[in-house]
Formats: structure tokens, C-alpha cells, sequence
């Protein structure tokens, strides 16, 4: 699919005019100090160096403590497969803490591509699969 570091990529069924709206998950072990929005501002520098203009339009801290989380909303004009396109991405980052040392965490990066034209159409969608996020226990390794 062109996305080498994804664990999850899924495609819309109905392209927007020539582009089809896609989520892709992925994940990183993180055990630096990084505030959630400083590792969005890491997946901006990156956009930054393939899109002609990126703007963040929004940024909003979710979840609590035990379970932090950021989205943020990007409007950006890149060429894909030769054509420019006005995509639009919807960003969740979400902080999965080690139960018994909290200093060591993974975060688990959603997004949702999207035309600008199809992004609030599809967003829905892409909300409930955030929504099936969730740490399981380790039944292999019950002390983990």
C-alpha cells in the first residue's frame, strides 16, 4: 500500500475525484518525556517536507491522565501521483502507559486522509474505528 510503517491501512470504497480516503495505524515505542503535542509537531515537520502548504487548523488534548490523547486536524495541498490535491488529515494520538512504570508508553498514531471535499463525509467513520482502541492484557504473559 506504499505505507511501510503501518500496522493498519483501510480504503474507502468510493474515491473522491480520483483519490481515495484512507486510515492507516501505526505505532512507536516512546519512552522519552514528549508531550503528545510535540510528537504531532514531529508528524508536521514530516507532512512539511512533501506538501506545498500546511496549515494545522485544529489541536485538541482528549483522554485523562491515565490515558492521554491528542487530535489535530491538518489542511494540506500535496501532489499525489502527479495531480495536486487538497487533502485534509484527521490526526489521534493515543498514549498507551505500562501499567506498573508509566514512563514507558507507546502511542498509537490514527489518520484519516481524506479530499477536503470527502473529509466530513468520511469522518464519521473514521471516529469509530478510533473509538476500538483499546489496550488488552497480555494472556500470554499475565504478570506483563
Amino acid at each position: 500500500m506504499g505505507v511501510p510503517d503501518a500496522a493498519f491501512v483501510a480504503l474507502h470504497a468510493h474515491p473522491d475525484d480520483g483519490f481515495t480516503a484512507n486510515v492507516t495505524v501505526d505505532s512507536a515505542y516512546r519512552p522519552d518525556a514528549a508531550p503528545l503535542a510535540e510528537i504531532g509537531d514531529e508528524s508536521v515537520a514530516d507532512l512539511a517536507g512533501v506538501a506545498e502548504t500546511l496549515d494545522v487548523t485544529s489541536r485538541r488534548e482528549i483522554g485523562s491522565a491515565a490515558a492521554p490523547g491528542l487530535t489535530q486536524t491538518l489542511a494540506l495541498t500535496t501532489a499525489v501521483n502527479g495531480v495536486r490535491r487538497e487533502l485534509t488529515q484527521s490526526q489521534v494520538y493515543l498514549s498507551l502507559l505500562d501499567v506498573h512504570d508509566p514512563g514507558r508508553r507507546v502511542v498509537v498514531r490514527l489518520i484519516l486522509t481524506a479530499t477536503a471535499a470527502q473529509h466530513d463525509d468520511v469522518l464519521e467513520d473514521f471516529r469509530d474505528i478510533v473509538a476500538t482502541v483499546r489496550p488488552t492484557p497480555d494472556t500470554q504473559n499475565p504478570s506483563e
